[in-house]
């Protein structure tokens, strides 16, 4: 009888979760019912799935609604149906146009409509109208009463009880922005939208029983598949099987030989395995288009990272996919593919920021927009904005909202209502708001898409599926991810900058060079790799320090144990330990000793759990990605790692190992598999990091150039600029000769661009290049505002920040001549000269025109954020106290020093007791840096003010060769007085 129920993927409009709709119907007895949510197919695999653990039939459909006014519901009869009726809600999002009055005519599918939303003069054979059981009663009077064939029962499902009737009401509140007294009846649905007794409905059409016959039939005539498999992906590359597979042998070979020689029988033998593999699961397709789409972006000049467990594949090496090689590193396949995998693989591909949308409408129009699409993500309610929301909808003021969410456990100062919104904002929480992107997830089918999901357009011009990865899976979609990040950026940046500065080619993709070459081994043990990939924070200096990292094999390490899960566990504590006393190791067994001598005994890598559990167990390599994999997850109750546990213990005992042996293996295995790392993962990065290290030593100041142009990287931009200066550049601040929109280099000397200024309009800066293109130089002030149309605010700007620095003038003597030069109100002729040649102006005599000599850092504080001078030079007054430099800090461990350190930044952390601690990172007089430790006592004592310039004291600690400072007091100085004013 229910041809029209909700889930809460009817946004902000259904309460109940898929599970929840099919348990409400299971324990009422009920076979069959048809999921309709509002515009959205986001939960058709989960519907489906759910019912059929109840033994319920699924049908699916959609409700139809412009804005919150329903239109019509469709019905899908099968799964030709389900693609029309997402071809219908996939075609109007694509166009951008309104959904129909009425449908267009459909084959598959049940058109049913509401009284009160109007009902077409001719029905279509497949078309019913609606009725509920509250409006039974009047159909003797209806002429709807001549139609009973084409009537059904409508007893829409959008919450559970009363409780979920307010719920659904204040999520309509929050959709329409307004406050519940503001709630009007046609934009909620109606008190009677839940669950009934079957003899409620019998009783209310028992003078019409065809009506409920009807609805019976209909429903019969449904049925629901999704199917899930390898089938639903694209099948073929090339257009058959065969001619797939043999061009996947070629381009493998191929590469092999490339990459390997070709005489080597170890790899060769590996190639031949995986290829084995690869074909025997269908997988020749998913490399194929992977290595397409990577073709495509080498052709056109882009740079790419290939990460993930897709590095575990000598197959992906050779076909350039990856960088990564697994026989250098030890990576198994079977990590990345494996016949006992339920989840599908997937290829990590990282594009620079500016070039990965670019990849990504390739793919689009390569595999055609009916079977590609970004997978989507569902942005869900969250504690502090659903407080917020809720607080609006009861009418709270902001500054009682802004209580409730500052201190939600100070009941005390709380408005009377704080335990109402608390109380549904916990019902609500989680709940899906709306659809989003994906990271970077693509699908591409081997049907149209609709036929699994309906398509929504998205603002970048992309369409999304309405599911996510998770659904996906459940479909056994691949996907191919297609990401972006800024470190590429900085790479492919730094590579064009030292071709246009210097004249020389760089070749970054020489990998196997770049990671022996001895300047750059050099700057990594080193640890001052600001700027460099993953490599860069505090925290990853200071471990880079304590593990003398020089060499690719122990970044990959440290890339994996700076991880927080490592880190907690204590296992990063005691491998740096480890790696200071190899000597001292004991190994639990042989085995250990055998494959974890790399990481001293120490399951780093999801690849270490897989190798104890082959070697040592005996398990098949794929049986124990299979055990490592439901050990990281929820699955520990299911039969398959009940029957591998009994595997695993079998096994070693029929080896003759000890109980205690075997329960002390058995309990690192499963303590190392919660937090240990994939080694692939952490060597595609460690390879982006040398490639930055390369770039680094050998060209650092166009390498800083690249890392500030592309943002985003962990320190903001002033410490880039201060590194780029410790690398021996001249550092100048934005000028109308010589900068761009972004900064550049000429020989040693780096003007910052024009977007570093704040407040100054992109269009001025573009019009301040453009103009200089075209006409050349900028001659004086006059010249300037003669050819480029710019308000004086802006103008203002400009000579505050020093950009008419090489006129000779002080910016006092600017600011007085721009009244003399600039009229805002009348709009110059741009690029034409003067008829008469230069305007002439009445000569005067300025009076006299003091700067303050810390004029321009205070200008540069304003409009830059931070000043191009030595923050040090602006001191007020030098402490009276002997200060120490980083440099010092080795030779005086275990003494109290004082040390003047400029505010980088701080990471709070929390106490196993609640109490908070920090640790800072500073910068010293010459321009290094230096880490600090703040206890709970001297940080409640001694807090963090924000930048600037502290005295800090403290005794040196010594922690594997990295010297900090343990605070134990500190306070902010003051600046010198700013002469401006």
């Amino acid at each position: 009888m229910y041809l029209n129920c909700h889930t809460y993927y009817s946004f902000k409009y259904g309460t109940l979760s898929p599970e929840e709709l099919a348990e409400g119907a299971s324990r009422r007895g009920i076979t069959a019912l048809a999921l309709t949510d509002i515009n959205n197919t986001s939960c058709a695999i989960a519907w489906i799935n759910e019912c059929k653990k109840r033994d319920i039939k699924p049908v699916l459909g959609i409700e139809y609604r412009i804005d919150n006014r329903y239109l019509y519901t469709g019905i899908a009869k099968n799964a030709e149906g389900w693609r029309e009726l997402c071809e219908l809600l996939t075609a109007c999002s694509l166009d951008g146009i309104p959904l129909p009055e009425r449908p267009p005519e459909m084959e598959h599918v049940y058109i049913i409509y509401r009284p009160e939303a109007g009902i077409p003069e001719n029905l279509r054979p497949y078309e019913y109208i609606g009725i509920m059981p509250a409006e039974a009663n009047s159909l003797y009077s209806s002429p709807l009463r001549e139609h009973a064939d084409r009537l059904v029962v409508w007893q829409p499902i959008t919450y559970d009880g009363d409780t979920g009737y307010k719920v659904h009401k204040l999520m309509r509140c929050v959709d329409l922005n307004i406050m519940l007294g503001q709630l009007e009846e046609n934009n909620h649905a109606g008190p009677g939208e839940h669950w009934v007794n079957r003899d409620v409905i019998d009783n209310a059409f028992r003078a019409y029983p065809q009506i409920v016959r009807n609805t019976e039939a209909l429903l019969y005539h449904c049925e629901a598949e999704l199917p899930s498999g390898n089938f639903n992906n694209r099948q073929v590359f090339t257009g058959s099987e065969r001619d797939d597979h043999q061009l996947l042998l070629k381009l493998a070979r191929e590469g092999c030989n490339r990459r390997y020689g070709k005489t080597n029988a170890k790899a060769n033998a590996r190639m031949e395995s995986e290829l084995k593999v690869i074909r025997q699961l269908g997988f020749a397709p998913y490399f194929l288009i992977t290595w397409d789409i990577i073709r495509y972006a080498q052709t056109a000049g882009y740079h790419h990272v290939g990460r993930g467990s897709g590095a575990n594949s000598l197959v992906a090496f050779c076909l350039g996919i990856t960088d990564v090689d697994p026989l250098e590193l030890d990576l198994y396949f079977e990590r990345f593919i494996n016949p006992h995998r339920s989840s599908p693989p997937d290829f990590d591909i990282d594009f620079s920021w500016d070039e990965r949308d670019d990849v990504t409408d390739y793919i689009f129009k390569r595999y055609g927009h009916r079977h590609t699409a970004l997978l989507a993500t569902y942005n869900t309610f969250k504690g502090r904005s659903i407080i917020r929301e809720l607080g609006k909808v009861v009418g709270l003021p902001k500054a009682d909202i802004d209580a409730i969410v500052d201190a939600p456990m100070a009941s005390a100062k709380h408005h009377p209502y704080a335990q109402h919104i608390f109380r549904y904002g916990e019902m609500i929480e989680r709940y899906p708001n709306y659809l989003s992107i994906h990271a970077g997830g693509v699908l591409v089918s081997e049907r149209p898409l609709t036929y699994h999901t309906a398509l929504q357009m998205m603002p970048k011009g992309f369409p999304i599926s309405h599911f996510d990865m998770y659904h996906a899976e459940d479909l056994n979609f691949h996907k191919y991810d297609v990401l972006s990040q800024r470190g590429l950026g900085h790479i492919k940046d730094a590579v064009s900058l030292v071709r246009q500065n210097q004249g020389k080619a760089v070749d970054i993709h020489d990998v196997v060079k770049i990671k022996e070459d001895p300047l750059v081994k050099e700057q990594l043990y080193s640890g001052q790799c600001i700027g460099c990939f993953y490599i860069e924070s505090p925290a990853m200096r200071g471990l880079l320090t304590k593990l003398h990292c020089d060499n690719y094999i122990h970044l990959v390490a440290a890339s994996s144990i700076i991880r927080p899960g490592v880190a907690k566990s204590g296992m990063m504590r005691e491998y740096i330990k480890r790696f200071h006393a190899p000597e001292k190791v004991e190994y639990l067994h042989p085995v250990f000793e055998q494959n974890l001598g790399e990481t001293f005994g120490v399951m780093v890598y999801q690849e270490d759990v897989m190798k104890i559990v082959h070697h040592f167990a005996g398990l098949d390599l794929d049986e124990s990605d299979v055990l490592r994999r439901i050990m990281t997850g929820k699955k520990k109750s299911s039969d398959t790692f009940r029957l591998l546990m009994e595997k695993f213990w079998r096994n070693c005992r029929e080896r003759g190992y000890p109980e205690e042996l075997i329960t002390e293996v058995w309990r690192q295995v499963e303590s190392f598999s919660g937090y240990s790392f994939c080694k692939a993962h952490s060597a595609s990065f460690a390879v982006e990091s040398f490639q930055s290290l390369y770039l680094k030593s050998y060209y650092p100041l166009e390498f800083m150039v690249g890392v500030i142009n592309n943002f985003g990287g962990f320190y903001s931009t002033e410490y880039y600029v201060h590194e780029a200066r410790m690398c021996g550049a001249n550092i100048q601040a934005p000028c109308i000769n010589h900068s761009i929109n972004l900064t550049t280099i000429y020989g040693d000397t780096i003007y910052l661009g024009f977007i570093h200024i704040q407040s100054l309009e992109r269009a001025v800066s573009h019009r301040i290049v453009e103009e200089r293109i075209r006409s050349g130089p900028y001659l004086s002030l006059e010249d300037f505002v003669g050819r480029v149309d710019l308000g004086r605010e802006q103008l203002d700007i400009l000579i505050r920040i020093g950009a008419f620095r090489w006129t000779g003038r002080t910016k006092c003597e600017l600011m007085w001549h721009k009244y003399a030069v600039h009229n805002p109100h009348v709009r110059q002729v741009v690029s034409q000269p003067a008829l008469f040649g230069h305007n002439q102006h009445v000569d005067y005599t300025l009076p006299s025109l003091e700067e303050s000599p810390f004029d321009q850092a205070y200008d540069e504080i304003e409009l830059l954020g931070f000043p191009l001078c030595s923050p040090f030079e602006l001191l007020e007054e030098r402490p009276a106290q002997s200060i120490v430099f980083t440099k010092d800090l080795n030779s005086l461990v275990g003494r109290r020093v004082s040390m003047l350190g400029y505010y980088v930044t701080r990471k709070p952390v929390t106490t196993s007791n609640g109490k908070l601690m920090s640790f800072g990172t500073w910068l010293d007089e010459k321009g290094k840096y230096f880490d600090t430790t703040h206890f709970p006592p001297s940080l409640e004592r001694y807090p963090f003010q924000g930048k600037g310039l502290y005295l800090i004291h403290g005794k040196v600690t010594d922690d594997f060769d990295f010297a900090s400072l343990e605070a134990d007091a500190m306070e902010k100085l003051p600046y010198r007085k700013d002469g401006r004013y």
